[in-house]
């Protein structure tokens, strides 16, 4: 097969490589940029372990190809560590929220994203959004209740 030259802007640094036309985003973001926050799990969609931004809006990594994504601005969970998404992580952590970690970063990319376009969710709002995103360790609630208190403090600043 053929190889296709792509250039993504990841975390803000540009990453080309030439790949297979059927790579998808996550195995790009994984193999080509070697950041491996973003996880591969059931590789439909589904799971939300593959979660990323794409200019500016999550999208499941295992669903795109990557050069569907050419000229696109690409986050991943590497990104939070330059401040973004501090609170979240560090409620995670205070809630016990995260075992095995390998849904966390997708979690906290949709809690994020959640967050941001709603202030004020309810819980059944934050149950919701991230159903998306499946964990097998904790059992959501820790979860939830991280989501919450950060929507609280971020309220009160």
């Amino acid at each position: 097969m053929m190889k296709r030259l792509v250039t993504l802007s990841i975390n803000g640094e540009e990453v080309s490589a030439a790949v297979e036309p059927r790579m998808t985003l996550a195995d790009f973001i994984r193999s080509e940029a070697r950041l491996t926050g973003t996880h591969v799990g059931c590789e439909h969609g589904v799971c939300g372990a593959c979660t990323v931004r794409v200019d500016g809006r999550t999208a499941r990594g295992c669903l795109l190809f990557a050069i569907q994504c050419e000229g696109s601005e690409i986050e991943t969970i590497e990104n939070f560590g330059d401040g973004k998404g501090a609170d979240l992580q560090q409620a995670f952590v205070e809630h016990n929220a995260l075992q095995c970690g390998f849904c966390t970063p997708g979690m906290l990319i949709a809690a994020d994203e959640l967050l941001r376009d709603d202030p004020s969710p309810t819980r059944q709002a934050v149950r919701e959004y991230l159903s998306g995103n499946y964990c097998r360790c904790t059992g959501y609630q820790a979860i939830v209740d991280a989501v919450m208190d950060v929507a609280e403090r971020r309220r009160r600043k």
